[in-house]
């Protein structure tokens, strides 16, 4: 394990929110693949004294938090449609502040659902960056030598070369966002836009679950709301054009496990709602942001 300075302002003053829970020995690749259900483990979540953001403090070695991100595996196929839906949507509103679509880069693209989507809107190339060996696995064919199965880091791509990098709740995974988002200015043409899509701290979902919020959890070193992440995308020489809530759309069903019910209470329910008609789509402000900064 190793110590975490604030990302912010790379301080260690810090107040403990939530102790551990978890043994070291215990961990695997499964609870660092994408979609799985919550499994209320985390490291111990702390809150930087001076600039108020929250994070996880220590953390496992970076090597080993890629390796099993390298051994990891996709488990979203049945909401791909949904997910779809509503990243789709936010990338139409890049527009407002970029019209090129030559290039496009999403960074912890997964099985590349979302890069087919841009193509879907014009994008003339897309590329992707996933550490998930098994995820780019199941991209479509066409899609696959698009994808560099890895981090990202400096010397993947030229400089300058995309109009687009967005990166969809994967922000909250990376242990040095500091140097994401240096590479990302770098990668960026001049007015070119960073769409990023993560769970909010600060929403009244995370407020209200508090621990049992599906958020506290061991995958995200770092949990932002809307000031961290502007002061974040700030610090690193972006202009901020809007931080917002965001929704997401999704069948009931995923809601149901997502949520902490009593367990007999979201068996009873999941069965209901496997009756024909029941399990609907429903758009919801759940907890999380989405943020638009322009190099």
């Amino acid at each position: 394990m190793v110590q975490q300075n604030c990302a912010l302002c790379e301080r260690s003053d810090f107040a403990v929110v939530y102790q551990e829970n978890f043994d070291v020995q215990l961990l695997d690749e499964k609870i660092f693949s994408a979609r799985r259900l919550p499994d209320r483990i985390h490291y111990r979540i702390v809150r930087c004294n001076r600039c108020g953001l929250i994070y996880s403090n220590p953390i496992l070695e970076v090597e080993k938090i890629n390796a099993w991100y390298r051994k990891s595996f996709v488990s979203y196929d049945a909401q791909v449609e949904n997910l779809v839906r509503t990243y789709g949507h936010y990338l139409q509103q890049v527009a407002r502040y970029h019209a090129e679509k030559e290039r496009l880069l999403e960074i912890g693209c997964g099985n590349g659902f979302f890069l087919d989507e841009a193509q879907r809107q014009g994008y003339a190339e897309v590329y992707g960056v996933e550490p998930g060996e098994k995820s780019v696995e199941k991209a479509p064919p066409e899609l696959r030598p698009h994808i560099l199965v890895d981090v990202i880091r400096p010397g993947l791509f030229p400089n300058e070369y995309f109009d687009v990098i967005c990166c969809f709740q994967t922000l909250d995974h990376l242990p040095d966002p500091n140097a994401v988002l240096a590479s990302c200015r770098g990668l960026l043409k001049k007015n070119g836009v960073a769409l990023f899509f993560n769970h909010n701290v600060g929403a009244w979902s995370a407020k209200l679950l508090g621990r049992a919020s599906p958020i506290i959890d061991i995958e995200h070193t770092y949990l932002y709301d809307k000031r961290t992440m502007r002061a974040l995308f700030e610090k690193h020489g972006f202009t901020v054009r809007e931080v917002n809530s965001a929704f997401n759309i999704h069948n009931l069903s995923y809601w149901v496990r997502l949520f902490p019910l009593p367990k007999k209470m979201k068996l009873f329910l999941l069965r209901l709602l496997q009756r024909p008609g029941l399990d609907v789509r429903l758009k919801m402000y759940a907890g999380n942001l989405v943020l638009f900064a322009q190099k």
